[in-house]
């Protein structure tokens, strides 16, 4: 007789919105992105939903568009380790999650901020690493925009590794885990640290004793191999953007088959894509109010501005209810500054796109909203659960980082009404059952996981 599987927990981050396609800025509810009762209110949201952790992204420069601020985008971004450190104070429970750059930043602050987050959360930080080789970024910053593509991520690599020596430069006697808290106790000493690298070569004494969690949580977002890679040696959990059934399941076999050559099990890295969601009453309801939605978020001057970003060109003669340009797309990849260029190929893209606008008759408008909508789950309350739920009993993920479109508002119908659903089918939390961010996710110690390394 074969044993039924252990049912999966689903893990749910809560994402503030901030300067992305998903918010839509004009509605009625939607308040400040920058005062601090935004951030409260969707902290505190997210906490009596019983949500993993809370998650800011990161905005290092206003972007451009033709030479031009971007006025589409233009809401402001606060520091992230300001509003963390003041959301801490606010909640009891909640991972506290911040993207920070690995590019433009040094291992000694970060470990620093970082590690007096986790203090002062009692072991609820989160770092999100990102890589960069913007130019345009870096001209805020002393080092420039010099570093190659192909560094970057040998410098986040680095960059982990010297942040980890500062963190565990506190001499570890009598290690205590503490498995049903999540929290490490020991009797510390301070001691010197020392680390020599191609990037680095800093020496000294870490001012900050080992926080409650050992190491702050670690997560990370690229879907390159070398991303992957990176995440499989480093992460606790990846950000990922794969929308669908099938390639989730992939994504989530190819990275957690890499883990075991780092002396790492399947449940030391939580795979965590994005996702949006629309309810309704039915499901007929939820795809009218998510067809409503989506043209909000894509209005004809998004519409114009995101094509232009591929075809390199200024297409602001073409109406948006109109077909897509004749001709080629130019190489000009910089007349967006300061976004991500995920168009490696922009000709293929453009052959791509014609096809499937010629194919289901659509306009440059309704192109850009089918081709950037992120992955979304529409439908009544019990049926948006089911389907999250078959995702991580699938293992196409092990949760999923909700992108509300209202701010900061936009997750208490969810958790009103989808997080019950979870609960009744046995696969979400009634109760948070640890204090730190490391017990809510389910992740071993750090000394654990170098144990099962020094043996592997």
């Amino acid at each position: 007789m074969t044993q039924n599987r252990i049912r999966k927990q689903v893990h749910l981050g809560a994402h503030f919105p901030g300067v992305n396609n998903t918010t839509v800025w004009t509605d009625p509810a939607s308040k400040s992105q920058i005062e601090f009762s935004s951030f409260e209110h969707l902290a505190r949201s997210a906490e009596r939903g019983l949500f993993d952790f809370f998650f800011l992204a990161e905005g290092l420069r206003l972007r451009e568009h033709q030479g031009k601020i971007h006025d589409l985008d233009v809401v402001g971004r606060p520091d992230t380790f300001s509003i963390l450190n003041a959301v801490a104070g606010v909640t009891t429970h909640l991972g506290l999650a911040g993207t920070i750059n690995t590019t433009f930043n040094e291992p000694y602050e970060l470990a620093k901020q970082f590690s007096t987050l986790d203090h002062l959360s009692d072991g609820r930080a989160a770092w999100n690493l990102v890589t960069s080789s913007d130019a345009f970024t870096g001209e805020n910053f002393r080092r420039g925009g010099y570093l190659e593509h192909s560094e970057r991520y040998a410098r986040a690599n680095e960059l982990v590794d010297a942040v980890r020596t500062l963190w565990d430069s506190w001499s570890v006697d009598r290690p205590i885990v503490d498995r049903e808290r999540g929290v490490f106790a020991t009797d510390q000493q301070v001691g010197q640290f020392q680390h020599s690298g191609k990037q680095f070569d800093i020496a000294g004494r870490f001012e900050v004793p080992r926080s409650p969690q050992g190491h702050p949580v670690l997560l990370q977002a690229g879907d390159s191999d070398e991303g992957r890679e990176f995440g499989a040696a480093k992460a606790d959990a990846i950000f990922t953007g794969h929308g669908t059934l099938e390639a989730g399941k992939a994504f989530y076999a190819d990275v957690k088959g890499r883990l075991a050559k780092y002396g790492r099990t399947h449940a030391d890295l939580k795979i965590l894509p994005a996702a949006t969601f629309v309810l309704g009453d039915n499901a007929a309801d939820a795809q009218e109010k998510a067809y409503h939605i989506r043209r909000q978020q894509v209005g004809p001057q998004t519409a114009i501005a995101f094509l232009e970003q591929v075809w390199g060109r200024d297409l602001s003669q073409y109406d948006a209810d109109g077909p897509l340009p004749k001709e080629d797309p130019s190489d000009d990849v910089n007349i967006t500054r300061g976004r991500v260029r995920h168009v490696k190929d922009p000709r293929a893209v453009a052959d791509q796109w014609r096809a499937k606008a010629e194919a289901e008759n659509l306009s440059i408008r309704e192109l850009i909203i089918e081709v950037t909508a992120r992955q979304q789950f529409v439908g009544s309350a019990a049926e948006v659960a089911a389907e999250i739920d078959s995702y991580v009993q699938g293992d196409a993920s092990d949760g999923f980082i909700l992108v509300p479109h209202i701010t900061p508002a936009g997750l208490d119908e969810f958790i009103d009404t989808v997080v019950p659903e979870l609960q009744d089918r046995g696969s979400f939390r009634t109760e948070y059952s640890g204090t730190t961010l490391r017990s809510h996710l389910g992740l071993r110690h750090p000394h654990e996981q170098a144990e099962g390394v020094r043996a592997s």
